[in-house]
């Protein structure tokens, strides 16, 4: 993205969308104050969140015994309370679906390809679905420390070790299917990118013209595999990420905060909820609410506008595709593919 002189002034910003994730699927009931479990509190959470400040609600469902649920028909009761509950909300579907352990000792692990796949196909269908984009580990507590952990069910050493030897497994023979299906349906891929690496992996996927359309992006700040909590690295994936691009920045516990306020100052966009962050401070709770309220404090002390339900969708450009990969590059600001025998380095035409 590139900064002109004035791009840090909050009027030259895009507005702020915040993106909220209440739904935490690693955690148990008990692990968090506000973590819902029936459907009505499933639907009230996203409620509280939108009236809070949150424009994109991040979904997971939870089984009545506390588990995350793999069930489908329990994704499709809850978009379609939601899209009454929340109409103006962008509903994003977490790809993974739910990777908790299903026992002590179990492994936490992401779905099989097929399973992953059918997101694709639910009904009502959601706005988006995140996707992974290749292979890694996914070891989220590396970067916890035993405070954060202090009193949750991933204190525990089986499922502690569960969480830190977890992996995502997302190669070409998943994403390219996936990125055809979810464009089959019309449903908007959200790119969750961990590391430079993977950020060019999707560029070659736009300039291939595997995937025509807007590039929304979360750089997911977690640690075991993916990014940690540098500012530099953080910095560096903004000035990466195409011009034409909305990003939304994500990290994990106490980082939570300082990281998206870099972020805001920066005038890229933020996420928080009880799925990445417990506390507001050492020792104190923070329920995902409280988290949205705090990312509207502290843009409306930099003077950064919230952005609404509406203009949300706008900036996210949903319902958007493109007809071509020239159409694509230009509509995100990126250089044109070289031509035959083109040399140098400047590919715009004159």
């Amino acid at each position: 993205m590139h900064f002109h002189d004035d791009s840090l002034f909050p009027e030259n910003q895009e507005k702020l969308v915040i993106q909220a994730a209440p739904y935490g699927p690693e955690w148990l009931p008990g692990d968090a104050d506000d973590l819902p479990l029936t459907m009505d509190e499933h639907v009230q959470a996203a409620v509280d969140c939108y009236n809070a400040g949150a424009t994109v609600l991040h979904i997971h469902v939870r089984e009545l015994d506390g588990k995350g649920s793999k069930r489908l028909s329990m994704f499709n009761e809850l978009i379609g309370r939601l899209r009454e509950a929340v109409p103006d909300m962008v509903l994003q579907i977490g790809g993974s679906i739910s990777f908790a352990p299903e026992g002590e000792g179990a492994d936490a692990k992401w779905l099989d390809f097929d399973s992953r796949h059918m997101l694709a196909d639910l009904d009502p269908k959601p706005d988006q679905v995140t996707i992974a984009i290749n292979t890694s580990q996914m070891n989220i507590v590396e970067i916890m420390t035993d405070d954060d952990l202090e009193g949750t069910s991933i204190a525990k050493p089986d499922y502690y070790k569960a969480y830190r030897d977890m992996y995502l497994e997302a190669g070409p023979d998943f994403y390219l299917e996936h990125l055809k299906r979810l464009a089959a349906s019309g449903i908007q891929p959200h790119f969750q990118l961990a590391t430079l690496a993977q950020l060019e992996t999707v560029e070659r996927l736009i300039r291939a013209g595997v995937h025509t359309g807007p590039l929304i992006l979360n750089y997911v700040a977690i640690g075991g595999g993916f990014s940690g909590r540098h500012p530099a690295d953080l910095v560096e994936f903004v000035r990466r990420a195409p011009d034409g691009a909305v990003l939304t920045i994500e990290a994990s516990m106490r980082a939570v905060a300082p990281m998206n306020a870099i972020g805001i100052a920066l005038g890229v966009h933020v996420r928080v909820g009880n799925e990445d962050n417990l506390w507001r401070r050492k020792g104190e709770r923070m329920s995902s609410v409280e988290q949205v309220e705090q990312m509207v404090q502290i843009s409306e002390a930099l003077g950064r506008d919230i952005a609404t339900g509406a203009e949300a969708r706008k900036i996210y450009k949903l319902g958007e595709t493109y007809s071509s990969t020239d159409e694509t590059l230009a509509r995100l600001g990126m250089v044109p593919n070289r031509r035959p025998g083109q040399r140098g380095f400047m590919l715009r035409d004159a």
